[in-house]
């Protein structure tokens, strides 16, 4: 699995169309940054670790992690390490899409989130 091109599965799709509507944000890029923040502040590892991406999102890792890439990547190669795993490209490309799909379901699965103010409370809390 590679970093350079991140794709998504049809429900992760479907979830991130609700919270574009609920939130009012308007590219998929910037909802999925919040996803993989509130998915990394929760200390287990995802259940799901095969994900099938059979939907057409898809964006490249520059779009995904804008200016911050290095501090994504950091992240991400941190929780690799932190889950058990040499922080390999394929690794850390299995953690980003496993994180990014169960932030994205802990988002749509909030029946508060109905705004960007709702939002940013549910990533820190």
């Amino acid at each position: 699995m590679s970093l350079d091109t991140i794709r998504l599965s049809q429900p992760a799709k479907d979830q991130l169309i609700k919270l574009k509507r609920v939130t009012g944000i308007k590219n998929w890029n910037v909802l999925c940054r919040w996803a993989l923040a509130v998915s990394l502040q929760d200390e287990t590892p995802p259940l799901v670790r095969d994900v099938v991406t059979d939907s057409n999102i898809e964006m490249s890792w520059r779009t995904f992690a804008g200016a911050y890439g290095d501090i994504y990547m950091a992240l991400i190669r941190s929780r690799c390490q932190r889950d058990g795993n040499e922080p390999t490209e394929e690794a850390c490309g299995r953690t980003l899409i496993t994180h990014l799909h169960r932030g994205i379901g802990y988002l749509a699965g909030r029946r508060d989130l109905d705004s960007v103010d709702n939002l940013v409370k549910a990533a820190l809390a």
